[in-house]
């Protein structure tokens, strides 16, 4: 499929790591001219305590081919994001593409801790993480995104609305309800900017090999592999880049009005628009987790990628 976006511009908000980076290079190297925001930022590191830099992904965008301006903005803060929004107007009169991959909650997560026992102020942190700042962007940045037909909003969370109707076992109160609101979110946002013909989806990644996940199991991305030794069922897992491609594609779909209001996920769309992982392949992470690994049934990934 042709992913050609020049002449446009993008932001991708929380872009520092995982599916943010990959996305904000994926569409770069499409043409289009991409901002990338965080809080990491030089040796400042935000509450993710990470080593990864919004600069870092603009020195990957420029290693891609692309172009872009790393801007360190803090979400949380409207002043800082309506700084960001007057900006980008300055410099480019517009925004086609909006990206908001915040979060960065996931240190604050007390796995299968219920909502008493689990810490008041992490959770009411994860919440301002997952939804506040989600509607702070949406507030500053939709005015820019409406002045002209054909802008696409991408709401990054974890797990399909199919998955997200039924509790999350082994997680929290507060993170399900950060994870699970960027459904109706997205919903709402395609409501309000339809009459602008602006497209809004939620969207997720499969089982995907972030920077933290692989570290998490002690390998690279060279060598992912092994850890399936530890997790049969990281066989489904896929490269950042995937989820890449598949926004780019989405990007420079012209009828990709028909998602709007829907969150959609990557082994989905990469069927849809006939695109492989870097190794070739195409999970499909989701129906695999479904089907086979929460059915409790034994690792096997055919007919699954």
């Amino acid at each position: 499929m042709n992913t050609d976006l020049r002449e446009r511009v993008a932001l991708v908000a929380g872009g520092t790591r995982g599916a943010s980076r990959a996305i904000a290079v994926e569409l770069a190297r499409a043409g289009a001219y991409v901002y990338v925001t965080g809080r990491s930022s030089g040796s400042r590191r935000s509450e993710v305590n990470r080593p990864e830099t919004i600069e870092g992904t603009a020195a990957a965008i420029e290693a891609a081919g692309g172009r872009g301006t790393a801007i360190r903005v803090d979400h949380l803060e409207p002043q800082q994001v309506h700084d960001l929004a007057k900006r980008i107007d300055a410099e480019h009169g517009k925004l086609d593409i909006l990206v908001n991959g915040l979060w960065g909650g996931d240190g604050h997560l007390s796995w299968d801790t219920p909502v008493w026992k689990h810490p008041l102020e992490t959770s009411l942190r994860m919440i301002r993480l997952g939804v506040d700042a989600h509607l702070i962007t949406a507030h500053h940045l939709l005015p820019l995104m409406i002045r002209k037909p054909g802008g696409l909003v991408v709401e990054l969370t974890d797990g399909t609305e199919e998955y997200n109707t039924t509790y999350r076992s082994g997680t929290t109160m507060a993170f399900y309800v950060a994870k699970s609101a960027i459904h109706p979110l997205a919903r709402a946002e395609a409501a309000e900017t339809s009459t602008h013909g602006c497209t809004a989806v939620g969207l997720t990644p499969g089982w995907l090999r972030s920077e933290a996940m692989l570290d998490e199991f002690g390998v690279g991305e060279e060598n992912w592999r092994d850890a399936i030794a530890q997790q049969p069922h990281f066989a489904i897992s896929e490269s950042p880049a995937y989820v890449g491609r598949t926004v780019a594609a989405l990007a420079a779909d012209p009828e990709r009005g028909r998602f709007s209001g829907q969150t959609l996920n990557s082994g989905q769309l990469a069927q849809r628009y006939g695109i492989t992982d870097v190794d070739g392949s195409q999970p499909d992470g989701w129906r695999y987790i479904t089907e086979i690994a929460d059915a409790g049934h034994p690792a096997d990934t055919m007919g699954y990628r």
